[in-house]
């Protein structure tokens, strides 16, 4: 069965694997090895602190999750939260707007579509570090994936933003050029898409130094890179949907170096979190159960390193709580009277 869980510090060569397979743009799962340590390290810390009950408010922490093959004992996916951005490192992004040009001796009134540069020291709540393996795509594991992070939020939703965001990448070309980047960002920072992603990563400084904050003219640019605004890669367009149905809409915000659509949502309004409710193990069975498939997670530790999650049928049926699988309750590490978490993994009508 599939799991997810909280990275540990083992998981750093599986991780690093991983994070060669993604490509470039998904600059939150880093191909640098002491990079992906450092993560590592910043989310066993911020789940530690959260199990302890430490925070009070949404601070810098962030928190990676892993996707794991129980069977073959393989790391097969990531995911992750930073609980607030900005702060010493600002939220960039530019927003989509409309500037009016009137000319009355000729009758000409238009609105020009513009970017231009936000730069956000109290940000919102981003998920992202979304990546599985190509081998396991399909059957719900992408969505499962998704919207772990929803679940183990709904736990101790005080503790990350009020505003959720995610940051989807870009259209790049088969050689891993972004049209918009070679438009624009090229001719102000002199380095191709890859390097200036990579460097993002480490210190994000420069692109204050370097990235202009006069508007930018969309019709000025070439076809192909005003084609690409607020379009996700082909490989983020079932996550876009995902994130639809879960209550997310475009922020009309994007990406400064490939203009990924930037997804928003209040936290509260999130699908899963919204729709997610807690009960008592009452049976663990080896029959056959009847029903939906159901993202399940640990629940009542504080949001620890010991939360567990996966997808399987429930019977939600009786009032002394919910009958879970054997399978379910090995995964989850969960007895009869422990509580869970849970919540449909696809969204039904009427809710």
């Amino acid at each position: 069965m599939i799991v997810i869980r909280p990275v540990a510090h083992a998981d750093l060569e599986p991780l690093v694997e991983l994070a060669g397979m993604a490509g470039a743009g998904l600059t939150t799962l880093p191909k640098d090895r002491d990079l992906l340590r450092k993560r590592i390290a910043k989310s066993v810390k911020s789940f530690a602190v959260a199990a302890a009950g430490e925070i009070d408010r949404p601070g810098d922490e962030s928190y990676l999750f892993v996707m794991e093959d129980q069977t073959r004992h393989r790391v097969i996916g990531a995911c992750g939260i930073v609980a607030k951005t900005g702060g010493y490192e600002p939220f960039y992004a530019y927003r989509i707007e409309k500037k009016l040009f009137e000319s009355r001796v000729i009758n000409i009134r238009r609105e020009v579509p513009i970017l231009m540069l936000v730069k956000e020291h109290d940000g919102p709540c981003e998920v992202g570090s979304l990546f599985l393996h190509p081998e396991y795509r399909g059957g719900g594991n992408g969505r499962f994936l998704q919207l772990v992070r929803f679940l183990y939020m709904a736990e101790r939703p005080e503790i990350f933003e009020a505003t959720v965001v995610s940051e989807l990448r870009g259209v790049l070309d088969e050689n891993g050029r972004s049209p918009f980047w070679d438009a624009l960002g090229r001719h102000f920072f002199g380095i191709d898409f890859a390097e200036a992603d990579r460097l993002s990563i480490v210190n994000k400084k420069f692109i204050a130094e370097l990235m202009p904050e006069h508007p930018i003219y969309i019709p000025l640019l070439p076809p192909d890179a005003q084609a690409v605004i607020g379009k996700p890669h082909k490989e983020g367009v079932r996550a876009m949907q995902n994130l639809e149905q879960e209550g997310f809409t475009f922020s009309n915000m994007v990406d400064i170096f490939d203009a990924g659509p930037i997804m928003s949502c209040p936290r509260d309004q999130i699908r899963t979190i919204r729709q997610s409710r807690k009960a008592k193990v009452a049976a663990v069975t080896d029959q056959p159960i009847e029903s939906a498939i159901y993202l399940i997670g640990t629940s009542g530790a504080g949001g620890g390193a010991d939360f567990r999650a996966c997808k399987d049928v429930i019977d939600t049926t009786r009032p002394e709580g919910v009958r879970i699988t054997n399978q379910t309750a090995a995964t989850l590490r969960v007895h009869v009277g422990d509580t869970i978490r849970y919540v449909e993994l696809f969204a039904t009508s009427g809710k």
